[in-house]
């Protein structure tokens, strides 16, 4: 193990780490075969103060009386609270240990950023089909493993690729027990090898569950995917996304709350009934609930899809903000003012729109120092579009009107 010859800190990471095909098991055997440290294991899910401790005092006696270096190798760090994260910090800092520790939490978050400055973090990805292959023919032909008792059909071993999803614990967990049903009642009487057929691993797994963490990385990367198909206008991508979240049982209301975000965020005006149709959604949530209301939730990713797109409201309001919490302090223009105050007569006229055949008037509502365009950019789609373009027709009607009133 490389931090064990550098003396480095070191946090391992993965969705999950043992999905990875690395678990403790993994970094025990790799660190026997490349250093020549102790090796100690605190789990953070049972360990203590009192345990991190004595892991370091005996540490630091093995490293008085004979030089050797410690690797303390913590499962979970991320449940242990900052107290007991700090407990290790002065170990670390002063190279009495080796800290290697194991998350499948985002390790910025969770973890000591003292910790983190002094360590390497390194992700685990998920194992590739061709590794999940090759996990699989290593686990019949072991002497450890079914040692070759069995053969694995094509078939049968494609189907558990695509049970395990890159988790290589998963994989060799349904092999053995796809080779249990596989297993005549009379072993004794039995051919070797002995065929592992689809049916056996289906009967082994008849359900996959993908990896979902509704409070972890995995859940807002899932999120995010679902909202950015929706705003690209990708249905089929739109509909995986949300399938995902809904079979590992994800809170159908936090899902309608993003989609009625996007429907102003991302379709706004474009479309107004987007909003309808997503507070539709979300109120099928509360009232209906699973099973029934992804239907709703399906049907208001697709609405989402289809529409228009436009971002002004958004890009607007923000833009507004921005102007309120940097810009100068400008007054309410004085024939806008409320006119229940004394003085209120010399405020000015206000041009009341209803009284003109257009039911609008020319005046001036900006405060002084900004003009009509500073925030609202209409986009150039949908219903926006089309009742821009309707209302500056309207409007150019009307001054005409009034320029042949005029004249005549």
């Amino acid at each position: 193990m490389a931090a064990a010859r550098h003396r480095a800190g070191c946090a391992l990471v993965g969705h999950p780490l043992r999905a990875c095909g690395h678990g403790q098991d993994h970094a025990r055997a790799h660190h026997r075969q490349h250093t020549h440290a102790a090796f100690i294991e605190v789990s953070a899910v049972t360990g203590t103060v009192k345990d991190l401790r004595q892991a370091i005092e005996a540490a630091e006696g093995r490293l008085l009386s004979s030089g050797q270096r410690t690797i303390l190798f913590i499962d979970e760090i991320h449940r242990f609270n900052r107290t007991q994260q700090d407990a290790l910090l002065h170990a670390v800092e002063d190279r009495v240990v080796v800290l290697v520790g194991a998350t499948t939490e985002n390790p910025f978050f969770e973890v000591n950023s003292a910790l983190i400055s002094r360590s390497r973090v390194i992700e685990l990805t998920t194992l590739s089909d061709d590794a999940i292959r090759t996990l699989l023919a290593r686990a019949l032909s072991d002497q450890d493993g079914l040692a070759g008792r069995y053969v694995l059909e094509d078939e049968a071993a494609d189907e558990i690729v695509t049970l395990a999803g890159g988790d290589g614990r998963a994989a060799l967990t349904t092999l053995e027990l796809a080779s249990q049903m596989a297993a005549p009642a009379d072993p004794a009487g039995a051919d070797a090898p002995l065929p592992i057929t689809r049916a056996h691993v289906l009967d082994a797994s008849p359900r996959r569950g993908l990896p979902y963490d509704r409070h972890g990385d995995m859940h807002y990367d899932i999120i995010s995917a679902f909202i950015k198909s929706m705003r690209g206008s990708d249905p089929d991508a739109a509909l995986y996304w949300l399938a995902r979240m809904i079979d590992a049982g994800e809170d159908p209301k936090f899902i309608a709350r993003r989609i009625m975000i996007l429907a102003s965020e991302d379709i706004g005006n474009a479309d107004p009934q987007a909003l309808l149709i997503a507070e539709a959604a979300f109120k099928a949530t509360e009232v209906i609930g699973y099973p029934e209301c992804r239907i709703n939730l399906a049907q208001a990713a697709l609405y989402m899809c289809l529409a228009p797109k436009g971002n002004a409201a958004e890009a607007g309001i923000d833009a507004a903000l921005s102007e309120v919490r940097t810009g100068p302090r400008r007054e309410v223009p004085a024939h806008l003012r409320d006119r229940h105050r004394p003085g209120s007569d010399e405020y000015g006229p206000y041009l009341y729109p209803h009284n003109y055949p257009a039911g609008w008037v020319a005046q001036r509502y900006l405060p002084e120092g900004l003009e009509k365009g500073a925030f609202y950019m209409p986009g150039p789609r949908g219903w926006e579009a089309w009742r821009v373009e309707a209302a500056a027709r309207d409007r150019l009607e009307q001054d005409d009107g009034n320029e042949a009133r005029f004249d005549g």
